[in-house]
């Protein structure tokens, strides 16, 4: 590798902060000769407030200095979630074991002493620019990774079952009025449990699914089928890194442990997903809102604080995107966007806004073989929301350590 390859690779944004005129500007003179960008503070305020504005790669920082001292400039950078990643080089002429241990203790990366040689600042700051590109890049490839990972799951969600994205939307709509309300931090990993917690659904009949949905009586081997799906749905997530806690919460969602801490987040989130689903069961079943909140209450079951939460709950409307599709693509769930006539006699077969059935949709099927019907039918098929936030969830998954308790 050349050295101007070198120098290109190991550019970067550098913050400095020294209350030391001279100080600041050997070492923008030091770093610009190796082609990074430099911005000089004298103050750890007015440098707090800089990066908040546009975070730095790297931050040079003295110790002794008015107002706010480098250690206490460090703590906020620490305390902060945009900033709390950026490595910082502390700059001083205090040499003592004791000085050094407080400088990591407050979040510092390296250390850096006073009188500066070029060669030691030169090597320390490359090194941390590195780390920080090869953290950056770890992060990117685990994002992309995620991403494709549950966009994946929720893909066959949407390709199985419109019912299920259906269903899913609604959970998530219950989840988040949950967390928002409630002011739970992390909210994104129960967002995230509420659009993953039907995915062990996929391998269910969907007749099955509408059938104990909706609280008609299942025969014993339907009831044990349907329970499972949870554990399909842990199993599948679970050795997905950093999916473990939301593969957890997802596991005990029908019966969350009464062993574990309420604010536990495994447990936390099961105990949301358990009343979301619940409610969302009696509101597919054409009960109103507030009347299946309050059946809810009244068994005695469920967490009274997120009851709490749901007071006043109104379900939001899901959303669809329309489709032209031939008849065997049709799937449970789905609405039609079109009156459907015969071929021969144009008689109407099924109104505009119907949701189809299975049985409706044999039917179809039976008319597309007798007496004929359009090839293709335009239907408006669910979309399950945040979809669009993926990205988004994605990128707080690979930035945050799974919370084990």
């Amino acid at each position: 590798m050349t050295p101007l390859t070198e120098q290109a690779l190991s550019r970067g944004n550098i913050m400095v902060v020294d209350d030391n005129p001279a100080n600041l500007k050997l070492l923008e003179d030091m770093l610009r000769q190796r082609g990074h960008e430099v911005r000089s503070f004298p103050l750890g305020r007015l440098a707090l407030r800089a990066a908040e504005q546009e975070p730095p790669d790297l931050i040079l920082l003295d110790i002794n200095m008015p107002e706010l001292n480098g250690y206490e400039v460090c703590q906020q950078l620490k305390s902060s979630a945009l900033l709390s990643e950026i490595p910082v080089i502390f700059l001083s002429a205090l040499n003592a074991t004791e000085d050094k241990v407080a400088g990591f203790r407050s979040g510092g990366a390296d250390y850096v002493s006073k009188p500066f040689e070029f060669q030691e600042v030169q090597a320390r700051v490359e090194t941390q620019l590195n780390l920080r590109r090869a953290q950056q890049a770890e992060r990117d490839l685990l994002e992309r990774t995620l991403g494709g990972a549950v966009g994946t799951f929720l893909e066959l969600v949407q390709i199985t079952s419109p019912v299920l994205v259906l269903r899913s939307h609604s959970i998530r709509d219950i989840v988040l009025c949950l967390t928002k309300r409630m002011g739970l931090r992390d909210a994104w990993q129960y967002e995230l449990a509420a659009m993953l917690c039907l995915v062990g659904c996929i391998v269910l009949p969907t007749e099955l699914f509408e059938k104990a949905y909706g609280g008609q009586e299942l025969s014993p081997d339907e009831d044990q089928i349907f329970r499972a799906h949870p554990e399909v749905a842990a199993g599948l997530l679970s050795n997905i890194p950093r999916l473990e806690v939301i593969a957890e919460m997802i596991r005990k969602q029908h019966k969350p442990d009464a062993d574990l801490s309420p604010t536990e987040p495994s447990r936390q989130g099961a105990l949301m997903l358990h009343l979301a689903l619940e409610l969302d069961r009696r509101i597919y079943q054409d009960v109103d809102s507030s009347s299946a909140i309050a059946q809810l209450r009244g068994s005695g079951r469920f967490n009274g604080r997120m009851l709490d939460a749901l007071d006043d709950y109104s379900p939001t409307k899901g959303e669809f995107e329309v489709r032209q599709l031939l008849i065997r693509e049709l799937r449970s769930g789905m609405v039609l966007d079109e009156d459907i006539f015969t071929a021969q006699a144009n008689l109407l077969v099924f109104k505009e806004g119907m949701v189809l059935k299975p049985h409706w949709i044999e039917r179809l099927g039976n008319f597309a073989r007798t007496t004929g019907v359009q090839e293709r039918v335009r239907v408006r098929v669910p979309k399950l929301a945040g979809m669009v936030r993926l990205s988004k969830l994605a990128h707080d998954l690979s930035g945050n350590e799974p919370n084990k308790g």
